[in-house]
């Protein structure tokens, strides 16, 4: 790769259409889209580590990890927990709980990208299922991944929102299945007469999309085509992502700057970053999670929409910089310099 990441953008396809079939031919009559049984043949063919970045979430860590200590998985996989300095009760959840296989707490607040790559740095799998530290998944997801990971896929699941007052008060509404339609990839009612931050278009009428649908599962999003405001890096969301670990550290991991400035785009940029690479991006409609609201929800997202269109400048800025590669040295280094500061153990 020679040119800007914009660049190389423009010559990727993302026609993964042979990729699903012929998994789906070996599969035992498993379908892409379904939920693995933890007998299929498959689910031993990565090995996986979960990497959990995690920031003032005591209100629903515990759950977060229950939901992985019960998953169905035949295989080992290790979970690791990346405390983002925070001041609640989250690192005693975290260092105590028996699915926890590493805890580790970063110094001083610097942010999930930082965050993220710490764990990825400790990781031992194959394939790094990044999950937020408020989303929930159902027990198939650890081996709907593992069948289906490989170096070349980037595999996106997704995210139905519960309100605070609503998990809070409830919490059998977590035994009940996550709606794929609640994740804004999937249904997408945009405002018209207003400027979208992504890429600055006005609708001049209300619209009702369907990025997912509307794209034939992303396929349509490849050469840097567009779904009106959604493009294939927006795609990429790390609440719930999986990607080959090799191929994360020879980009370098996630960007941290993203963190010194907002909490959007990180994701996308490294979804930019692996589809330079080569990487398609495939989702996965059975892997969708809870993502569990804090109390101060409203605040959170009034920051991140204030903070939007200083991380979308620096996102658009970096599209005109050579696509990162050959970092997995620097990178190693780098987090392996940032550990002898950080907290490791219960």
């Amino acid at each position: 790769m020679t040119g800007s990441l914009r660049e190389e953008l423009l010559q990727r396809s993302n026609n993964h259409a042979s990729s699903t079939n012929c998994w789906q031919a070996i599969s035992d009559g498993v379908g892409w889209h379904e939920p693995t049984p933890s007998h299929c043949w498959l689910a031993g063919s990565r090995t996986v580590s979960v990497v959990i970045p995690a920031r003032q979430v005591g209100y629903c860590l515990r759950t977060v990890l229950d939901a992985l200590e019960v998953q169905h998985h035949r295989y080992r996989f290790e979970v690791i927990v990346v405390d983002d300095a925070s001041t609640d009760d989250t690192a005693r959840i975290a260092s105590s709980h028996r699915v926890v296989d590493r805890f580790v707490s970063l110094p001083r607040r610097m942010g999930a990208a930082t965050a993220r790559n710490v764990g990825t740095a400790l990781a031992g799998g194959e394939t790094v299922l990044y999950l937020d530290g408020d989303v929930v998944v159902p027990p198939h997801v650890i081996t709907d991944i593992a069948a289906r990971a490989t170096d070349t896929t980037l595999l996106v699941g997704f995210q139905h929102h519960l309100a605070y007052e609503d998990h809070f008060r409830d919490p059998a509404l977590l035994a009940r299945v996550p709606r794929l339609e609640f994740d804004t990839r999937v249904v997408w009612r945009p405002p018209a007469g207003r400027r979208l931050p992504y890429t600055g278009i006005t609708l001049d009428k209300p619209l009702d999309g369907r990025p997912l649908d509307g794209t034939r599962d992303f396929i349509d999003l490849g050469h840097g085509r567009r779904y009106y405001d959604w493009d294939l890096p927006r795609m990429v969301a790390s609440a719930v992502l999986a990607a080959p670990r090799s191929a994360v550290l020879e980009i370098g991991g996630f960007d941290s700057e993203f963190d010194r400035i907002g909490r959007a785009m990180a994701d996308t940029y490294l979804g930019a970053c692996l589809i330079a690479a080569g990487l398609l991006v495939i989702p996965l409609r059975q892997a969708v999670g809870f993502h569990l609201d804090p109390p101060d929800a409203p605040q959170q997202w009034q920051h991140k929409t204030a903070t939007l269109p200083r991380t979308v400048a620096l996102f658009q800025s970096l599209l005109d910089r050579p696509a990162p590669q050959g970092r997995t040295e620097g990178f190693i280094a780098d987090m392996s310099t940032l550990l002898q500061h950080c907290k490791e153990g219960p």
